[in-house]
Formats: C-alpha cells, sequence, structure tokens
C-alpha cells in the first residue's frame, strides 16, 4: 500500500506505513554529529538552576529517554490524533494506574471473567477499596450486560489465553452512553494489529514485555489516550507509587520498535500456518486463532483487526500427552509469556487460575522459518502419541 505524508509531528515527516512508522517513530529531530535514537539517559536528578521550569527536574517525574518512547508509542497508537502515552514498569504497572486512577470506593468497574490470569488479582484489590467488580465473557460482547452504572468498561481482546474477540466499537459506544470509561488490553495484538483508539476506547493499554520489544529480554508497559485529563491522572498515579521504567529498558523498547512491523507480519504469516498444519491433527481440539478462516471469531477480528497476532491456542488429549509435547520439542522453548522472536509454549493450566483444561497449549509463534518450526511441531506430536 502506497504511503501518504502526514503533517510533520515532533520533527518527523509523518506517513501511513506501518513499515515507516516503526522505524521512524518517536525519534527527536536530526542534530549532526549526534546518533539518531540518542542514548538512554541515567539520571536520578537533573542541573535545576532557579525556577523548576523546564522538563526534567527528577528521575521518578521525567526521563528523556522516556519521552523518545512515549512519543513513538502514542504515534503507533494513535497515528491519526494526537495521544499521550505514559510508559511503566511492567504491564501489571500500566493496568493497575489506568483502574486506581480513574476509579474509588462506590464505582463500578466492569472486567472480562476470561482474560489475563492476573486480573483475579485487581478484582480482589479493587473490592478491597470498596469498588464493585461485575465480570462476564469476552465472546459475544457479553458485557453489554453489566454496563449499567459502570464507571469503566475494561476489554480484552483477543482475549488470554483463550482467543475470543469482542466488537470494541459497540461496546464502547454503550458504555460512553452510560457514562463509563473504557480501556482496551491491546497487548496480544500491538498497535499493528489493533487500534482501539480509533474504535472509541478511551485508553489503549498494553504490556510492552511480549509482541511490542518481542525479544523476551525486559518488562515494560504503557498507556495510551487522547484526553488529556485522562492522562494526567494516569501519570499522576505514575508519580505517587513510583511504578517508573529503568531508562535502559526504555531504550531497548525504542530501539525494538524499529522491526515491529517485520517481526508482527513474520509471526503472524508463521501462526496462521501452525494453525492450518494444526487443524489437520486429529489429536488437537479447540483449535483458535483469530485469523483462521474457520474460527468463530474470524469475521469479527477481521473487521476491526490489521494482523491477528502470534498466539495459537488449542486442547490436548491430556495434561501427561500435553507434557510429553512440550518435552519433545525441539524449536520451542517451554516457557511463559508470548511474542518473542523465539517460539515458545506452555501448558497454561499449571499456573491455575485460567479456565482452561489440563491439556491446554498456548504457543506464542515466532519467527522461524515455518516449515522448520511445523516440521517440529508435528514430530512432537507424533513422538506425544506414541508415548501414549
Amino acid at each position: 500500500m502506497a504511503a501518504r505524508r502526514r503533517p510533520r509531528r515532533n520533527g518527523v515527516c509523518r506517513m501511513t506505513g506501518d513499515g515507516t512508522r516503526s522505524v521512524r517513530a518517536g525519534l527527536p529531530d536530526p542534530v549532526a554529529y549526534e546518533p539518531t535514537l540518542p542514548g538512554p539517559v541515567f539520571a536520578a536528578h537533573f542541573h535545576l538552576p532557579g525556577e523548576a521550569t523546564g522538563p526534567y527536574t527528577y528521575g521518578r517525574d521525567t526521563n528523556p529517554t522516556w519521552t523518545h518512547l512515549e512519543r513513538a508509542l502514542a504515534e503507533l497508537e494513535s497515528p491519526d490524533e494526537s495521544a499521550e502515552a505514559i510508559v511503566f514498569a511492567s504491564g501489571m504497572a500500566a493496568i493497575s494506574a489506568v483502574l486506581l486512577s480513574q476509579v474509588s470506593a462506590g464505582d463500578t468497574v466492569v472486567l472480562p471473567d476470561d482474560g489475563y490470569q492476573a486480573l483475579a488479582l485487581v478484582r480482589a484489590q479493587l473490592e478491597a477499596y470498596g469498588i464493585e467488580v461485575r465480570t462476564a465473557p469476552t465472546a459475544g460482547e457479553a458485557q453489554l450486560a453489566h454496563l449499567d452504572g459502570a464507571k469503566l468498561l475494561w476489554i480484552e481482546t483477543p482475549s488470554n489465553p483463550g482467543l475470543d474477540v469482542c466488537d470494541v466499537r459497540r461496546l464502547a459506544d454503550a458504555a460512553h452512553e452510560v457514562g463509563a470509561l473504557v480501556a482496551v488490553d491491546n497487548t496480544l495484538a500491538t498497535p499493528l494489529g489493533q487500534r482501539p483508539l480509533d474504535l472509541g476506547a478511551d485508553f489503549a493499554v498494553a504490556s510492552g514485555t511480549k509482541g511490542l520489544t518481542g525479544h523476551g529480554d525486559l518488562l515494560l508497559g504503557y498507556v495510551v489516550c487522547r484526553d488529556p485529563d485522562l492522562a494526567a491522572r494516569v501519570r499522576t498515579w505514575r508519580k505517587v507509587v513510583g511504578a517508573i521504567p529503568g531508562p535502559m529498558e526504555a531504550w531497548l523498547a525504542h530501539r525494538s520498535l524499529a522491526t515491529l512491523h517485520l517481526r508482527a507480519e513474520r509471526q503472524a504469516a508463521n501462526a496462521l500456518a501452525l494453525a492450518e498444519a494444526l487443524a489437520g491433527r486429529d489429536e488437537v481440539k479447540g483449535l483458535r486463532y483469530p485469523g483462521l478462516p474457520s474460527d468463530p471469531s474470524y469475521r469479527l477480528a477481521s473487521a476491526q483487526m490489521q494482523r491477528f497476532g502470534c498466539v495459537v491456542s488449542f486442547d490436548l488429549p491430556d495434561r501427561a500427552f500435553a507434557e510429553r509435547f512440550l518435552e519433545a520439542l525441539r524449536l520451542v522453548d517451554d516457557a511463559t509469556s508470548f511474542g518473542s522472536v523465539r517460539s515458545t509454549a506452555e501448558r497454561r493450566g499449571r499456573w491455575g487460575g485460567d479456565a482452561v483444561g489440563e491439556g491446554f497449549i498456548r504457543f506464542s509463534v515466532g519467527a522461524e522459518d515455518a516449515p522448520d518450526l511445523i516440521a517440529d511441531v508435528q514430530r512432537a506430536l507424533d513422538t506425544a502419541g506414541a508415548a501414549g
């Protein structure tokens, strides 16, 4: 698709192509004899003569390395409208910041009951603060039935680990009609797969630990929103609790963005190829991948997503079969999390907290050559079956 020029923002000529935005997002205006992406700034405090009117005063408040990354994330999540991003030490820090900065005792929050397992911990904390929490499944926009009187709706689509998809626009419109804010966990999709703010959400929230940075070597989270007042409340929460990222992590994350489009394309293509191969296996049940035409979420996902992510989920006959399968893999690490350029898989039931069977596998597809990866998976399934 041909890229069109956009107005300059932060000194960068705006383009619509995902690759161009990924490579250029958040870079400062070029300065002779200085690097394209300045290195991380390690500073607890800054020179501060006179009144504190400059942009950088103390390391818990602001840091030049964060500034570049935050501009980049805002450009990726909201390329056509001005937005503000706030980076955090982890995805959970970002999730907590949105929820706890926007609601208080007596308010009502609607959460998915099939989302990221740590949401159960969030629910317990919200309820301890006197906040009512209602839950419903992601599929079928089931959360619509629980919006009356709500202050905030939390959406996770595709859901983790079940990969159900809901209509963000429909839910956001309904929530706004009753005066509720809307936050979307965009971790699995990444901003190159889905842009929640364009679909009506007030907040796009994500763990940068996963597909966004894609190398499995740092923890990071972020929040992006277009309303300056909402952003200010989130930023104040970060300052109060001190949930700040290290400058090295922020710099590594920004560096990794330059290959986001390449990784997203390759991993989504590999995930679809793997899903198609798994669809022909008798021992594989409950196969889910939003980009697979036979998937229950395919039609809706195609309408609101540009790419379908790197996660494939499926059920194997039982726990023992699943563990033999994981042990037999050679190109795939048995590890939690997802989004890395190296494929990983895990038996999700080992953690507890997810409504999945003992043989449920969450498979994060990497950037290996698809034929090699599929051959490894096919061999591992054969090995697991033969040993049963």
